[in-house]
């Protein structure tokens, strides 16, 4: 076999990272929350071995791209910027500078070796549970790319992926992800998550307490905990026994400092009595629920293999507004799904005006290779998941502009965490996740205040302290 043409390498043993002074990288995500959480991650376990970060790729040493397979788009959008990253790599090289680039993620998972085949310009393929072995693999690569490490080991990464400092934590700003809960065990018919983050790991919940801490004693307010499929969390307690997610939820409410909390993404079959009543009787968990639908059709509900159905859907949202009443509930939605008829994508749009969501993310359905609903019988021509996708879409702004509407004239508490797009503008987030700008110093970031909201935007609301004179809203 020539040379060239030599397999990619897999590492297969530990190698120092060497600390010739600092060095630069930067990283990039594409996906789920999830995904900027590990993005966090990746860059404070390279942080030891003398790597800041950086805000643009053309300044790094180390470029990471922190990838999603969920849709046929994300993956696209990867290899997109792989092109563009062969430009800046060959120019760097012009220059006598060496830049690493490294794809992570669930593509990274999903395409192994093949990525490295079919973009050179790659020299470290790394999954989701090797993070921790960045530094080894950012050494082994300098001597010779086409690293590969791809192994599911859940619990390694946990263990050894290195906790943030102080000064770091203050620079994310006042929110925080924390992941309790990784992989799936559902195998919905549509989705790569079981082969690309693996069965389902929950996190230890005196390793969760002990990272929220840290996240609270450098100035956190509010973390949301997140899982691919949250409320199944199933951590080990400090008595033994394991912990469901509302327990997991009180106990970090008792954590200094932590005034919100918010959790996702749950499935609906998961949403129990215990975590339902938590909405109703933990005044840290704010009135906010992400809980996927997919599809309001039965039939289709089956074929994804979802394992719930619209009624039973309908009943655990009536549960929560019961314990909540002013909780404000968000979904996602596949439209065009193998087999999907007019009656089936009535069937969900009839759904969608009976909840009335306060936000909610629409998709058409796109086929993954290796998944059961790639090979079904009844593709749906782009033409109609388009044309449906449109009307669901249509449907769902008018009922976040309707909520946001109903909001003007409240006085809300907004948590600050970053400066507005206007001088002289922050901006935060309403105990609903509406984004709220108010015209107010800097300083006020990572503080929450009463707000009054006095006028709506495209997607965002405007609002001034409920205890200041009324003044014009610059929108």
């Amino acid at each position: 076999m020539a040379d060239d043409s030599k397999p990619p390498f897999t590492l297969t043993a530990s190698a120092p990272l060497g600390t010739s002074g600092a060095r630069k990288v930067y990283v990039k995500s594409f996906g789920c929350q999830m995904n900027v959480y590990d993005a966090e991650r990746m860059a404070d376990t390279l942080a030891p071995q003398g790597f800041v970060s950086v805000a643009a790729a053309e300044d790094a040493d180390l470029v990471v791209l922190n990838t999603c397979h969920i849709r046929e788009k994300a993956a696209e959008k990867v290899y997109s910027e792989l092109g563009r990253l062969r430009v800046l790599k060959e120019a760097a090289a012009a220059e006598g500078r060496k830049v690493i680039v490294a794809v992570a993620g669930c593509v990274a998972q999903a395409e192994g070796a093949d990525m490295v085949r079919r973009a050179p310009v790659v020299d470290i393929v790394v999954g989701p549970q090797s993070y921790h072995r960045l530094p080894e693999l950012v050494a082994a690569a300098a001597i010779r790319p086409g690293v590969v490490d791809t192994a599911l080991k859940a619990e390694d990464k946990f263990d050894r992926l290195v906790p943030p400092g102080r000064e770091q934590i203050a620079r994310r700003g006042s929110s925080a992800f924390v992941t309790i809960q990784e992989g799936c065990s559902r195998f919905c018919t549509y989705c790569v998550v079981p082969s690309t983050r693996g069965g389902e790991v929950s996190r230890p919940v005196d390793k969760v307490v002990a990272e929220v801490e840290r996240l609270a004693a450098a100035g956190v307010r509010e973390i949301t905990v997140l899982g691919q499929n949250v409320n199944a969390y199933r951590g080990e307690g400090p008595d033994g026994r394991p912990w469901k997610l509302p327990r997991l939820l009180a106990r970090l409410a008792e954590v200094p400092g932590i005034a919100r909390l918010r959790y996702a993404t749950s499935h609906p079959r998961a949403m129990s009595a215990e975590l339902i009543a938590a909405h109703r009787e933990l005044p840290q968990l704010m009135p906010y629920l992400h809980l996927p639908a997919q599809s309001g059709s039965d039939r289709i509900l089956d074929a994804m293999n979802r394992r719930h159905t619209r009624d039973l859907y309908l009943q655990r949202l009536a549960e929560v507004r019961a314990a909540r009443p002013d909780i404000a509930l968000s979904s996602d939605f596949i439209v065009g799904f193998p087999g999907e008829s007019d009656q089936d994508f009535a069937d969900t749009m009839d759904l969608v005006e009976r909840v009335g969501f306060a936000s909610a993310y629409s998709f058409k359905y796109s086929p993954r290779p290796g998944t059961p609903a790639a090979s079904m019988d009844g593709q749906v021509p782009e033409a109609v998941k388009s044309e449906r996708l449109t009307a669901l879409q249509a449907v769902l702004e008018s009922q976040q502009r309707a909520f946001n509407l109903a909001s003007v004239g409240r006085t809300v508490e907004v948590l600050f965490e970053k400066p507005g797009r206007l001088p002289g503008q922050i901006v935060g987030k309403s105990p609903h996740m509406q984004a709220v700008h108010v015209q107010a110093g800097a300083e006020m970031i990572g503080q929450i205040k009463a707000v009054r909201l006095v006028a709506v935007g495209s997607h965002s609301l405007f609002g001034e302290f409920a205890d200041a004179v009324p003044q014009p809203i610059a929108v």
